[in-house]
């Protein structure tokens, strides 16, 4: 009988009892019980539930109403031999697939990325000798040795901790490692603060330690994250929705339409395939099929542009999201904060110094406050030399030229500090030697050392938390402890973690070489450092664009609430100091959450499934929520954020997946960059959408028109347009006049609006009206002109299919004479071609350049005449085209000049 393991609730229970719970002991478990939990929790690590593959993937790519309608008239066209139409359709509808399949293919690769979080050798103890085991071996009850340098390969209650620290940012977001003991801890504990737990994927940076494996594979933290994702939908872009709503409404528009045409067609007497291919006809004219290409092109233009920003796009769709996004969560370290702990603040006692310069930065200054003049050698010298020598962190430079450090990041602030000051820390303890050593206890809380100085003096320095230094000073320390306490307590209270420093000197005569216990007393005040993870620099300007665009940001992470809220005021990211930690998120029911939301926006010590909730509960009172990460633990709510955001450089490969946008040098400023670029996206994606949908109406109306009102004569169908006439003008004018709208430049006003309300049409009331105007103008107009030819070249004698060749080559000429107007006017929604400039963007004419050639090889080319059953037009002819189409300028210009003068 296997032992039943408790979930999450290990680092509550004493070792006796988890011993005693998984049957096992410090000597291990025999090979046949070994094989017999192998067997039933099977082999620690983390499977990926098996997903559609390769195949069904790519096919999933054609389950769309309007891909299904013009599946069905590829096909009729086939069958009725208009097999130039049909492949025209499948060309568009298949490389529209690719481009999705590639996208959700890639995607699938962020839970395989977990897998590199598990070491492949584990040393273990069983049946009494230590092993070295493969971690895929290991099963609950196994006994587990560490040491320094570990990682950690299954989660494990300890036993036994001798100066343990573990380095959990993965899990917890927490820049310093994490100090752990043995001792039961509360059953409620967020993972940060399950001190007596050390957990798969982490690893160890200093001491050793034994414990026993409480949960392996999908059990473990790691594996539980897994799972979330895995369970965890992704959520529809705004710009999906919209167009899966506008498509829905076309499908359904065509379908009604399409069998009014048949009907209609039969009614007037039209053969049964004259009726089935008017309505083929009208669908091939009225579905856009360029608009899976003007979204793709827009958005991979997009994405170059954000590159440049240096953010890169995982997901077309996901650029649009970003001009959407209402919130913005953050996690704190390595976003927010540079991830490099800093010294900022010296007190010896009397004065404070201010330490400039961040993180791996050497070139700093160490300056009194008072008077802003250098520190000397007299004031706080010994202090700095202190940091330097009570200290195991390295630093040197590699070969690359960046520095190479080795050590807690805690120690190496101090080596910058005192390299700020002018102490090299290899030469001086060279000059210093260590005779002996106590190391970092997490009990204690402080590390002794004891050197000997070039004079041949025995000095012994001491460093830890103030309150485990303050008992060991000498009663006559002309320092007063409450003074210290205070010093500390305000420091503290600014979010920074503080260190105090104290020195003994041994008697001229005391030839001792080791510290020993009565030693530690006695000792002078040197002074405190204050150090703290510091915020980017141009976070805070970036922060404040993102409030000026109606967009909140929000804080939410691991770390504890004092910090985060220092932080948070530093930064000026919140209106109010309310903090909410992961326990207190626990304790709430999914409304009170939702509530919580609207007036919270930091958030400390909160788990994975933490922050997914806050993602959902921020996406259930409607907002469009972007999520930053880093970290494993951030995987499952940058994959259900509507956009996640990975660190490309500090980022784990799990959170880089998972997420859509990765920001190529961490920066959290390149987020409101991106922002902006989102919002560009969507202003000129929807300027294609204005542009091709209209056209298309435009252009199903001209078949309605014909069936419905036209005649036949002699047997021939009168239609101002061939299906594949129709076809033609769509090939032609959907990328290269749609196309150069995704390159017009941004509109000033782009980040002083609100983020697009997502319960608005995707379309307001007034561009659907212009569409409406433009389908019937271009459609009337087309009609027209193409009535006017014919009876014209009829009473001139010329014969009647001749006439109705040469009177559909001018309407289709007209039809793409409107494009290229209405192009014009598309280039900006709101103001006139001349407000924002004629020659602004050069890729207009470019295109229009692109459409007009190819309408002259339409018109002239033999090979086209007989293809499309096209004539050569004269001069007259090109003429009267651009004058009826150039009335699309006048009327839109019109209805823009109302609509100004309405808002």
């Amino acid at each position: 009988m296997n032992p039943t393991p408790h979930p999450n609730t290990w680092h509550s229970m004493s070792f006796d009892a988890v011993i005693e719970q998984l049957r096992t002991s410090p000597k291990g478990l025999s090979s046949t019980e070994v094989a017999q939990r192998i067997k039933n929790y099977g082999p620690n690590k983390i499977t990926q539930r098996k997903g559609p593959g390769a195949l069904g993937l790519f096919f999933s790519q054609f389950m769309d109403p309007l891909i299904y309608i013009l599946l069905a008239s590829s096909v009729i066209a086939v069958l009725m031999g208009k097999t130039t139409d049909a492949a025209v359709i499948f060309g568009v509808i298949f490389i529209n697939a690719i481009i999705g399949f590639v996208q959700e293919f890639q995607a699938n690769n962020a839970i395989r990325n977990l897998l590199q979080l598990v070491p492949e050798y584990t040393t273990v103890v069983r049946e009494g000798l230590q092993k070295h085991i493969e971690s895929e071996d290991l099963v609950p009850g196994d006994y587990v040795l560490l040491q320094a340098g570990d990682r950690i390969s299954a989660d494990i209650r300890l036993t036994f901790a001798k100066s343990l620290s573990c380095n959990e940012s993965i899990l917890t977001g927490e820049s310093l490692p994490s100090e752990k003991s043995t001792a039961a801890v509360e059953v409620n504990a967020v993972v940060a603060d399950r001190k007596s737990m050390v957990f798969s994927g982490t690893f160890v940076t200093e001491g050793t330690a034994e414990g026993v494996v409480v949960a392996t594979g999908k059990k473990t933290e790691i594996g539980q994250i897994s799972e979330l994702m895995q369970s965890t939908g992704e959520v529809k872009s705004p710009l999906t929705k919209s167009i899966e709503k506008i498509g829905k409404t076309i499908t359904l528009a065509i379908l009604i339409v399409g069998l009014l045409v048949f009907i209609i067609g039969l009614f007037r007497h039209y053969t049964l395939v004259e009726s089935m291919l008017s309505a083929i006809t009208l669908a091939v004219a009225a579905i856009p099929e360029g608009l899976p290409a003007v979204i793709t092109i827009s958005a991979a233009i997009g994405i170059i542009r954000l590159a440049k920003r240096k953010a890169v796009m995982r997901h077309l769709s996901s650029v649009e999201t970003l001009g959407s996004t209402t919130v913005i969560c953050s996690d704190k370290t390595g976003t927010l904060t540079r991830n490099e702990m800093t010294v900022q603040i010296i007190w010896d006692g009397e004065n404070r110094y201010t330490v400039t310069g961040l993180g791996t930065e050497v070139q700093g200054r160490t300056l009194l406050e008072s008077t802003a003049t250098e520190a000397k050698e007299e004031d706080i010298g010994e202090l700095m030399r202190a940091g330097a020598l009570c200290n195991d962190a390295t630093l040197h430079v590699a070969e690359d030229g960046t520095w190479k450090m080795v050590g807690d990041p805690t120690e190496l602030a101090l080596i910058f500090a005192s390299r700020k000051f002018g102490i090299n820390e290899s030469s001086i303890r060279e000059e210093w030697p260590r005779l002996d050593v106590k190391p970092f206890d997490s009990v204690t809380k402080r590390m002794i050392t004891l050197h000997q100085s070039p004079g041949d003096e025995k000095v012994i320095y001491l460093k830890g938390a103030p309150e485990t230094v303050i008992p060991l000073l000498q009663k006559t320390d002309a320092i007063h402890p409450e003074k210290i306490k205070k010093e500390a307590l305000d420091l503290a209270a600014s979010g920074l973690r503080i260190l105090a420093f104290a020195v003994k000197r041994l008697a001229p005569d005391d030839r001792i070489n080791s510290l020993e216990s009565r030693m530690l007393e006695d000792f002078t005040f040197l002074g405190l450092m204050a150090m703290k993870d510091p915020p980017r620099e141009e976070v805070k300007t970036a922060i404040k664009k993102c409030h000026d665009a109606g967009i909140v940001v929000k804080m939410i992470t691991g770390d504890h609430p004092a910090t985060a809220l220092a932080i948070a005021k530093e930064l000026a990211l919140s209106k109010n100091e309310l903090v909410v930690t992961g326990q207190e998120l626990q304790q709430m029911d999914d409304a009170a959450l939702q509530e919580t939301v609207k007036t919270t926006d930091i958030y400390a010590r909160v788990s994975p499934e933490d922050k997914l909730r806050l993602v959902k509960a921020l996406q259930a009172n409607g907002e469009i929520v972007a999520m930053t990460g880093d970290g494993v633990n951030d995987a499952p709510a940058l994959k259900r954020a509507d956009i996640g955001i990975s660190m490309g450089v500090s980022g784990t490969a799990v959170a880089r997946e998972a997420s859509d946008m990765i920001l190529v040098n961490d920066n959290f400023e390149s987020i409101e960059a991106a922002v902006e670029e989102g919002r560009h996206v969507f202003d000129n994606l929807l300027k294609g959408i204005v542009f091709i949908l209209p056209t298309s109406i435009g252009l199903g109306l001209v078949t309605l028109f014909a069936v419905s009102f036209f005649p036949t004569v002699e047997g021939v169908l009168i239609r101002p347009m061939l299906p594949v006439q129709v076809l033609w003008v769509n090939l032609i004018t959907a990328v290269a006049l749609t196309l150069p709208l995704a390159l017009e430049a941004m509109e000033p006003d782009v980040m002083n609006r609100p983020p697009r309300d997502q319960q608005k049409p995707f379309l307001s009331a007034v561009l659907a009206l212009r569409m409406i105007i433009v389908a019937l103008v271009m459609a009337g107009g087309t009609v027209g002109l193409f009535l006017w030819e014919y009876n014209i070249e009829l009473e001139k004698g010329i014969d009647a299919t001749k006439a109705l060749a040469e009177a559909q080559t001018m309407a289709v000429t007209a039809m793409v004479f409107f494009q290229i107007f209405y192009l014009l006017n598309c280039r900006s929604l709101k103001y006139n071609v001349g407000a924002i400039g004629y020659f602004s963007n050069p890729f207009i004419y470019l295109g229009i350049f692109v459409v007009l050639l190819a309408q002259l090889f339409f018109v002239y080319a033999p090979i086209m005449n007989r293809w499309f059953s096209s004539l050569p037009l004269n001069l007259e002819a090109w003429s009267f085209s651009a004058a009826v189409a150039a009335s699309i300028l006048v009327i839109v210009g019109i209805e823009k000049w109302i609509t100004s003068k309405l808002e």
